[in-house]
């Protein structure tokens, strides 16, 4: 079955892709300009070390599910509050995946237009629901009845969103399924300029060194982006921070933790030192206690 329903969320690129590039762009000047980078990485959860959006998402699921048992039972009071508070943590939840949306390309950005389609859609009806509550008692059959029709649209949009992290990986730690060895791996690099971004591979690792013009040891860490993978070799140094060309994530040259998002998680750090043959060997530092090294 899940086959057909991920073909079926395929097929609608042909609008979902034209509207979610629109949604990226006009999303994209709301949240990465005029100083207002800080507030995505709010949004995004770079400050917490976790993604924000799947939480708030709970917020209004559990809602609407008691909502929709209140109804059912004749808890008037009950459902109506219910529904309040389902709409609130569905404005919570639009916010922080559109957040996540603008740096979203290809199928993912498919699927999180339809996604976000879906929600829109259900917070549309629910709306409608709480307002018919407010009025006369005898618009309440229509508003359960709109009530049940919301849950069901959220419900599928549920779905999409729950393929979107489990089937294709949206929002995703890139490292979270490497091995975690500290075993000394000789790289395939002898040198590392200074100022200069190197790539090396260090046995099964691709990771990026670094050495400043102060003749500071040298930085190294995967030079996957944890974030969708950018290569961190291609990207700048900027305020002590190697920033990654597709999204702009910084991370700390010294530490590997993120510094600005739309990363949440930080980069594994290697360890470097110079052979005997004048080569270079690194091992992947231990976890600290963020997950990360």
């Amino acid at each position: 079955m899940h086959r057909d329903v991920a073909a079926l969320i395929d097929r609608q690129e042909r609008w979902a892709g034209p509207l979610g590039e629109q949604a990226q762009g006009i999303l994209a000047r709301l949240l990465h300009e005029g100083g207002r980078r800080p507030i995505k990485d709010v949004l995004n959860g770079t400050w917490l070390g976790h993604p924000v959006h799947p939480a708030v998402t709970d917020v209004p699921v559990g809602a609407m599910t008691l909502a929709a048992l209140f109804d059912l039972t004749g808890r008037d009071s009950a459902a109506d509050a219910a529904v309040a508070v389902g709409i609130a943590g569905m404005v919570a939840s639009a916010a922080t995946g559109a957040s996540d949306a603008v740096d979203a390309y290809g199928r993912v950005r498919t699927h999180a237009t339809v996604h976000a389609t879906l929600m829109s859609a259900s917070a549309t009806v629910y709306l409608l629901s709480g307002l018919l509550r407010l009025g006369p008692r005898v618009l309440r059959p229509l508003a359960r009845l709109l009530g049940y029709a919301g849950y069901g649209v959220m419900t599928a949009g549920a779905y999409v969103g729950g393929d979107l992290t489990y089937g294709i990986g949206s929002q995703v730690d890139r490292h979270a399924f490497e091995a975690r060895g500290t075993k000394w791996r000789s790289l395939d690099v002898s040198e590392v300029p200074a100022g200069t971004l190197v790539r090396a591979k260090a046995g099964s690792d691709a990771i990026v060194l670094y050495r400043a013009a102060d003749g500071s040891p040298v930085s190294a860490f995967h030079a996957l982006c944890s974030h969708m993978g950018g290569p961190l070799d291609k990207g700048t140094i900027v305020d002590g921070c190697v920033e990654c060309p597709w999204h702009q994530s910084r991370f700390d040259l010294g530490s590997g933790q993120v510094r600005q998002g739309p990363a949440v998680y930080d980069q594994p750090r290697f360890e470097v030192r110079e052979t005997a043959e004048h080569g270079l060997e690194a091992r992947r530092m231990p976890t600290g206690g963020n997950g990360r090294a």
